[in-house]
């Protein structure tokens, strides 16, 4: 057991204190978004809006992602990636608490826009920060440590949230949510002094590659969004399934949902690390990510029994654990050829264009088709991502063939 723990902790060794600090920023802000696992529940419950109507907020969501990505990964290009942080903590605790008393349909389409769109301005300016701190062979751990710090946040907060729903009531979500940005903000400010980060904080590529021309990172972008796609159900429409066709409660969702982040915080570092030292490529992993993803959905249609909602959990973190860390740092590696705000905007971005269709589009199959149908259909998508997965490996393998012909002297392949 000793030996356990110690392998266990020798997993972190290595990695730089501001990757230590960012987890932490990380995870105090994301402690704190407890509303969004039980925003499609208050829409419906609280505000009493209609499906069809919750999906379109969450398309107005997605939107708001989409565009404050892109602009994030711009100005971080432009002024830092330290004061684009900087704002974003400090307007997404403002809005956060504004939120609470729009009750309006058009109203809530409009906050939620804006809230994402200064929200997500902050993940391509983390990313970049995340490369900048990082040695190149503890990237992927460094990704992986920051994930865990949202995932120990997101098992926190939804089993904290279910418990203040039930004692308080859904306003209390957004008040903790605002406060827990400004406390992140104020870390930041603390612990990340801009004048330390002069050198790392002006990352310029000679001669930047378009990410348009980079066709592998295009097929990349395309199976990212079909998981997003996939993995944003949990957010939106399992949680209805969880209540309407399990009948749980809003603290035992809450139980549910966290046995994700705990499982994430308790495996996924020593699963990465060992996954690095195997022979898979980054590729083959997201492949098999993919998979399980997939997989977590059909289970739900094999049984009524509840106990089938667990497996279906693990199946999604463990190929949640896999997908992520690896495509981020396959955008990072990727990212080098170009200007780096600018590719990992796009990653991000792929994720904020499934927020604009996945909850809607979801919401709008279990309204029209049930909940049976819906998993069907995400069951297909995953066999469309994989399919577009395996196209990136082939185009990456016939890059790596072209370099090798211009240069076969000098070039030298890699696993991933």
């Amino acid at each position: 057991m000793k030996k356990l723990y110690q392998n266990y902790l020798s997993t972190f060794k290595g990695l730089s204190k501001e990757i230590w600090w960012l987890s932490l920023i990380t995870l105090i802000n994301r402690a704190g978004t407890m509303v969004i696992p039980f925003l499609s529940l208050y829409l419906t419950k609280s505000l009493g809006f209609s499906l069809k109507e919750v999906g379109i907020i969450m398309s107005c969501w997605g939107l708001g992602s989409v565009i404050g990505t892109w602009v994030g990964g711009k100005l971080t290009d432009k002024i830092g990636f330290y004061h684009v942080m900087k704002i974003s903590l400090l307007l997404t605790g403002l809005f956060f608490i504004a939120m609470q008393f729009i009750t309006s349909f058009l109203g809530f389409c409009t906050g939620i826009f804006f809230v994402m769109l200064v929200a997500d301005s902050f993940r391509p300016a983390v990313f970049v920060a995340l490369n900048a701190y990082s040695k190149p062979e503890n990237k992927t751990r460094s990704i992986t440590l920051i994930r865990l710090a949202i995932n120990l946040g997101f098992s926190v907060g939804p089993a904290i949230g279910g418990l203040l729903i039930a004692t308080v009531g859904y306003q209390s979500l957004f008040w903790i949510d605002g406060i827990t940005c400004f406390m992140a903000t104020l870390l930041l400010i603390k612990v990340l002094n801009p004048k330390n980060t002069e050198i790392t904080d002006d990352i310029k590529v000679k001669n930047p590659v378009s990410v348009f021309s980079d066709k592998p990172f295009w097929a990349f972008f395309i199976a990212m969004l079909i998981f997003g796609f996939m993995f944003l159900q949990y957010f939106s429409t399992v949680p209805l399934y969880y209540k309407d066709e399990h009948l749980l409660s809003e603290s035992q969702i809450g139980i549910l949902i966290g046995i994700n982040g705990f499982i994430i915080f308790l495996l996924e570092m020593p699963l990465i690390k060992w996954l690095e030292d195997s022979k898979f490529s980054k590729e083959s992993l997201m492949l098999f990510g993919t998979f399980l993803l997939g997989l977590s959905f059909l289970v739900l249609n094999i049984s009524h029994w509840s106990g089938i909602l667990v497996i279906g959990i693990v199946l999604m973190t463990i190929g949640e654990m896999i997908m992520f860390p690896f495509s981020n740092s396959f955008a990072l590696e990727r990212s080098k050829k170009g200007n780096q705000g600018e590719y990992m905007a796009y990653y991000s971005i792929s994720f904020s264009i499934a927020h604009v269709f996945a909850h809607n589009s979801g919401l709008q199959l279990v309204d029209t088709y049930g909940f049976t149908q819906t998993w069907n259909t995400i069951i297909v998508l995953s066999m469309a991502g994989m399919f577009f997965l395996l196209i990136l490996i082939r185009l990456l393998k016939r890059e790596t063939n072209q370099l090798r012909e211009k240069s076969p002297i000098r070039y030298s392949g890699n696993k991933g």
